[in-house]
C-alpha cells in the first residue's frame, strides 16, 4: 500500500465509502500516482451549507495522499438543480442570482484546499464556460446519442420522481446529461479520472463514466459517500428537516454554527469527528473513549465544534466561540474571557444600552430587570431574586443586589440571567 493508494483505507475507516466503481482497479490506479478528482458544488444559494464540506472535505483528504484535487463551481447546472432527493421542482435562478450566489460559495470554495502551483495544487472551474457555447444540436448530438433513456429512467433520482405527484419536467430530467458531460469535458481539459459526491450522485456519476468511455474509450472512476445524517436517519442539509447548518457566516455565525455542533447527540458525535474533521481515526477513538467515561462534560462535542468552527471561520472565531459559549452556560469566568468573545454574546442574546452615570450611582436590580424585560413586573422580579432565579456575570443575586460600575466586564458588559437559559446584556453606554 503507498500513501496515495491509503486514501481508501482513511475514507472506509470514516465511513465515507458508500459506492465506488472497481475498488481494486481504482486501488491499483491510484498507487500508480496522483490522478485529478473532482467534486461538483451547484450554487443554488449564496452559502455553502454542511452537506457541502463532506465534499470539500474528500478532496482535502484526497491533495493530502498526493492526489489533484477540481473543484467545479457549477454556474450551468446550478440554473437548473438536480433532481435528486427532491421531491419538487426547483425555482429556477436567473442570471443576477446565480451571480450573487458564485459570489458567496467561490471564497468558500477556496479555503479548504492548497491551490498552489505543485503537482497536487487545486483548481477551481465553471462549467458555464463548456456549456454556455454548446448549442442544442451538438449537445443532443454529443452527449444526448450517447445515453438511452431507459438508463435515465433506471436512475433513482428520476425514478422517485415520476411516482411522485409533482413529476419531473424535461428542464432536470436532462440535468444528469449536463453533469455527465461535465465528467467528459474535465476529463478531456484537466485529464480528471475521478469523480466524487454524495451518494444521491451515484446514478449521474456512472452516466458520466459510461459517457467518458463511450466518448474517449478512457475508463475513470466514481465514488460516493453516504449523506450526512443523524443516528435516527434525519437528513442534514441545506433544505432538510435537519436544520440549515450554512457555512457563511452571513448566513449563521460563528456562534450559532459552533452551538449547533455542541447540540450534537452523544450518538452521532463520532460519526461527525470522522466524517467532518482532519482529526485522525486513532485520535478520534481517544476523544470518544475519553467522552465516554464523562458524557455530562461533552467533551467529544466541544472538540467537534471547536474543530469544525475553526476549519469553516478560522481559529481565533473557534476560540472566541468556545469563550463566548463558557460565558453563557458557565465553566468561565466572565472576567477572564476576551473582548471578542463578549462581543459575540452581545450579538447572540437580546440587550439594552444603560447610561454610565446610573450605573455609577448603582441600579436596584428588581427595577432593572422589569425595564429590560428579564421579570414581568418588579414584583415578579423580587420574587425570582428571593429564589436565586437571576444571576449577575454568573454569580446568584439577592433581592437587596444593585448592578453598578464594578460590575462592568470590559468596562462595558454586564451579564444577567433568568433560570437557566434566559440571558439579557446590559451594555454601558460609549
Amino acid at each position: 500500500m503507498t500513501t496515495r493508494d491509503a486514501i481508501l483505507d482513511d475514507l472506509a475507516a470514516r465511513g465515507l465509502l458508500h459506492d465506488a466503481t472497481d475498488l481494486d482497479a481504482l486501488r491499483a490506479r491510484l498507487a500508480e500516482g496522483p490522478i485529478t478528482v473532482y467534486c461538483g458544488f451547484d450554487p443554488t444559494a449564496d452559502s455553502l451549507h454542511v452537506g457541502n464540506l463532506v465534499g470539500l472535505l474528500t478532496l482535502r483528504r484526497f491533495q493530502d495522499h498526493g492526489h489533484r484535487p477540481l473543484v467545479l463551481a457549477g454556474g450551468a447546472t446550478g440554473m437548473i438543480g438536480d433532481p435528486g432527493g427532491r421531491s419538487e421542482e426547483r425555482n429556477l435562478l436567473d442570471d443576477a442570482a446565480l451571480a450573487r450566489n458564485l459570489e458567496g460559495i467561490v471564497p468558500q470554495l477556496r479555503q479548504f484546499l492548497d491551490f498552489g502551483d505543485g503537482p497536487t495544487g487545486a483548481r477551481l472551474v465553471d462549467n458555464r464556460s463548456w456549456t454556455v457555447a454548446l448549442s442544442a444540436i451538438e449537445f443532443l448530438r454529443d452527449v444526448g446519442k450517447h445515453v438511452t433513456v431507459n438508463h435515465m429512467l433506471a436512475k433513482e433520482s428520476v425514478r422517485s420522481r415520476l411516482e411522485g405527484e409533482a413529476g419531473i419536467s424535461y428542464t432536470e430530467f436532462s440535468y444528469m446529461l449536463l453533469q455527465a458531460n461535465d465528467f467528459l469535458a474535465l476529463h478531456e481539459l484537466e485529464g480528471c479520472e475521478m469523480q466524487v459526491g454524495g451518494s444521491d450522485q451515484w446514478g449521474n456519476i456512472t452516466l458520466g463514466i459510461d459517457l467518458v468511455r463511450r466518448r474517449s474509450g478512457h475508463a475513470v472512476h466514481g465514488l460516493t459517500w453516504p449523506l450526512l445524517t443523524t443516528a435516527d436517519g434525519t437528513k442534514i442539509g441545506k433544505s432538510s428537516a435537519g436544520g440549515q447548518i450554512w457555512l457563511g457566516a452571513h448566513r449563521m455565525s460563528p456562534y450559532q454554527f459552533f452551538q449547533a455542533w455542541m447540540a450534537t447527540d452523544d450518538a452521532d458525535v463520532r460519526t461527525f469527528l470522522l466524517r467532518l474533521t482532519l482529526h485522525r481515526p486513532d485520535e478520534i477513538d481517544e476523544i470518544v473513549t475519553a467522552h465516554e467515561r464523562a458524557p455530562e462534560r461533552r467533551e467529544a462535542q466541544r472538540a467537534l465544534a471547536s474543530s469544525l468552527t475553526a476549519l469553516v471561520h478560522g481559529s481565533e472565531a473557534a476560540a472566541h466561540a468556545l469563550e463566548a459559549s463558557e460565558v453563557l452556560f458557565g465553566g468561565h469566568d466572565p472576567r477572564a474571557v476576551g473582548a471578542r468573545a463578549w462581543a459575540m454574546v452581545a450579538a447572540e442574546v437580546p440587550s439594552t444600552t444603560v447610561g454610565r452615570d446610573r450605573l455609577l450611582g448603582g441600579i436596584d436590580l428588581v427595577e432593572l430587570a422589569a425595564e429590560i424585560g428579564l421579570a414581568r413586573s418588579k414584583g415578579e422580579a423580587r420574587q425570582l431574586l428571593g429564589q436565586r432565579g437571576i444571576s449577575v456575570n454568573g454569580d446568584p443575586a439577592t433581592p437587596d443586589r444593585r448592578v453598578g460600575h464594578d460590575d462592568l466586564v470590559h468596562d462595558r458588559f454586564v451579564l444577567l440571567r433568568r433560570g437557566k437559559r434566559t440571558y439579557h446584556l446590559v451594555i454601558a453606554a460609549a
